[in-house]
């Protein structure tokens, strides 16, 4: 099973981009290590169609998150022609995690949570 649910802040603003019919948003996640005060992992997150327009309407850096989804692992050949690898966590849920005030000008009324699984397989 490959399962990942990770609860932290967006390390940087949501970038979204349009490609022929899907509608994809990037951005990072810093996770604080359980039990251990200074430690700090950082993921990248991936979101498809609804769940990215959701994900750039409502979040920004800083913005405390919670995610469920997947993880994803690509090769790539960089610029520098040396291949790479990349790991990825697609977004298949998210949810506030922030208290009400963290959240800006945003009422929770407003929207409608993404439909699940509204991704590519």
């Amino acid at each position: 099973m490959n399962k990942v649910i990770l609860m932290g802040n967006l390390t940087r603003d949501v970038e979204i981009r349009d490609y022929s019919n899907t509608t994809v948003a990037r951005t990072g996640i810093a996770v604080n290590r359980p039990f251990k005060n200074k430690e700090v992992d950082f993921f990248n997150l991936v979101a498809f169609n609804k769940t990215a327009e959701f994900l750039s309407k409502y979040f920004a850096k800083g913005s405390k998150i919670l995610v469920e989804g997947y993880l994803r692992t690509s090769n790539y050949e960089g610029k520098d022609g040396i291949k790479r690898t990349a790991t990825e966590i697609i977004i298949e849920q998210i949810e506030f995690a922030g208290a009400k005030k963290d959240s800006g000008n945003v009422k929770r009324d407003d929207f409608a949570p993404p439909p699940e699984y509204d991704y590519p397989i």
